[in-house]
């Protein structure tokens, strides 16, 4: 297979697209790595369940307070500004629709936007965290993931066959052949390596990849 981007390259790929200002949660794992690459000129304004809004960035080894943590327990750093608040009040901004983002990672996502990311089936260890409300409480819902399981299965498929966080939710996919969007119920492709046709991502990807207008090549820096 055409080499592939590393998570680091994702997660920077899907920072591009946060606004200045916007309010953004992202999952507990890798999505956390897309805080490190906002783009010059922007800051996002950082959201964990746990109970900050407007952290910044994780301390250097050793220095690390931890009575500060996020909601994947990594510590992090304050910045003017930043609030604290009740676990149940970091929820109601969710449910209340204040987030205009929530990017997560996925198990399989569906040309319908469905998105499976908590559970594996009966012997995984299932761990939802608050995904179930940040993909119907945030305005925008994308994920960033491997475009393959490990043993090569596509995860952007027809239908999930694995325990559903949420039903028509994702808009777009960020994987590490791809920028994917999902339209009409449809994968809509718009960005994807240079060096891979489409017949070759389209043979792993589980349901049809559709084309509207250019597309573009998927680039980013050497990270």
């Amino acid at each position: 297979m055409t080499d592939k981007l590393t998570n680091a390259q994702i997660a920077w790929r899907a920072a591009q697209d946060i606004q200045d200002g916007a309010y953004v949660n992202l999952g507990i794992g890798f999505p956390e790595m897309v805080a490190r690459f906002q783009p010059a000129g922007r800051q996002a304004i950082f959201h964990t369940e746990n109970g900050i809004l407007g952290f910044g960035e994780a301390p250097a080894a050793g220095e690390e307070d931890w009575d500060l943590i996020n909601a994947g327990k990594k510590a992090v750093t304050i910045r003017p500004g930043t609030a604290f608040f009740h676990h149940a009040d970091s929820f109601a901004m969710v449910r209340g629709g204040h987030l205009d983002v929530a990017i997560l990672g996925a198990y399989q996502v569906a040309q319908s936007g469905d998105l499976a990311n908590w559970s594996t089936g009966p012997k995984g260890v299932p761990a939802v965290g608050g995904a179930m409300d940040l993909v119907h409480g945030a305005r925008r819902v994308a994920v960033i993931t491997d475009h393959v399981t490990k043993d090569g299965r596509p995860k952007l498929v027809q239908a999930c066959t694995l325990p559903l966080t949420g039903v028509a939710c994702v808009t777009r996919v960020y994987t590490s052949l791809a920028v994917v969007d999902i339209e009409g119920g449809r994968f809509v492709l718009r960005e994807k390596l240079a060096a891979m046709s489409f017949d070759d991502l389209q043979s792993l990807t589980g349901a049809p990849l559709h084309v509207e207008g250019a597309v573009t090549d998927l680039t980013v820096p050497e990270l």
